[in-house]
């Protein structure tokens, strides 16, 4: 794979901009989000009317969002993206988006921010940070349930000189070690790449996957779409969220039941469980577009290789 762009590190006093990409936000979690961005010693960027606005279940007029993204990215008062929360709509502004690749800063969200942050990486191999949203993750403080790991989100928009290590808190499915390319997102969005300019290339990739409110039935469609479509093929090792509110009807299959059958017979290493996106336990952050070892036995493991971030 072409050599990833890396965003500059961020560090505490650093100014970041908070957009609204998606659906509307609730005003107060935006503002305990906030609240806690504040105390981690960041200056926040955060246009009110934009932010808060709506229209349907969009978090404004396409054009008004796409105006503040644009914007964001090549303004340069700012080192950093955070969104503010996901739902739906990220993949009306691609078409529309049109960069200078050299402008690389850090881009923050998951769920539907998965439409953007795989755009960005298709087209000009930005490295971008699969973590907590304003409202949506930080809102809920650092290790609280669904809310954050502020370890591995520090480490993955400071570290420059070293990978680091994380542990998944997941359980396996099938063990093995393998390395690449850390790549995924949102398990409906990542599908919803395919036949689009900006699909989602994944061999060679440690991909993970993960989603919530999904029946088990149609997870089972999800992951049968993407090996029919060969996007498992010369993948090295999957790893998989928690998949909340996904329970199965009684006497039936499980999301876990699924995965099993579908990824195991793929003979490469499969964890499950682990606390990425939507998930009860507090969130990890993950570094997209560096290469990445899982290392699946009684637990699982990922160390990330290589720094998300230059100084």
């Amino acid at each position: 794979m072409p050599q990833p762009l890396k965003p500059l590190a961020l560090y505490p006093g650093d100014s970041i901009r908070i957009l609204s990409l998606s659906s509307p936000v609730e005003e107060d979690r935006l503002k305990r989000g906030c609240d806690e961005l504040t105390q981690l010693g960041y200056a926040l960027r955060l246009d009110r009317a934009s932010v808060l606005a709506r229209d349907g279940f969009f978090a404004g007029a396409g054009g008004e969002r796409i105006a503040a993204l644009k914007d964001a990215l090549q303004e340069t008062a700012t080192r950093a993206i955070f969104l503010s929360r996901g739902g739906y709509g990220s993949n009306y502004l691609l078409s529309r988006l049109d960069l200078d690749a050299a402008s690389v800063k850090s881009v923050v969200g998951y769920s539907d921010a998965t439409s953007l942050q795989i755009y960005l990486w298709q087209k000009f191999r930005w490295v971008t940070f699969y973590g907590p949203m304003v409202a949506a993750g930080l809102d809920k403080a650092a290790g609280a349930p669904q809310g954050y790991d502020r370890d591995t989100l520090t480490r993955a928009l400071t570290e420059t000189r070293q990978g680091w290590s994380i542990d998944l808190r997941a359980e396996p499915i099938s063990s093995g070690v393998a390395e690449g390319v850390l790549l995924g997102g949102c398990l409906t969005l990542v599908e919803t790449t395919l036949a689009t300019p900006w699909e989602l290339e994944t061999k060679g990739s440690v991909l993970f996957l993960e989603d919530r409110a999904m029946k088990p039935w149609q997870v089972d469609r999800a992951l049968m779409h993407l090996k029919q479509a060969e996007k498992f093929h010369g993948v090295a090792g999957i790893v998989l969220g928690e998949f909340p509110e996904s329970d199965a009807p009684a006497g039936t299959e499980t999301v876990l039941d699924v995965a099993r059958r579908i990824l195991a017979p793929l003979g490469i290493p499969v964890a499950w469980g682990a606390p990425i996106g939507h998930a009860r336990k507090p969130m990890l952050t993950l570094p997209l577009g560096v290469r990445a070892r899982l290392s699946v036995d009684a637990g699982a493991k990922l160390d990330i290789l290589e720094p998300a971030v230059v100084a």
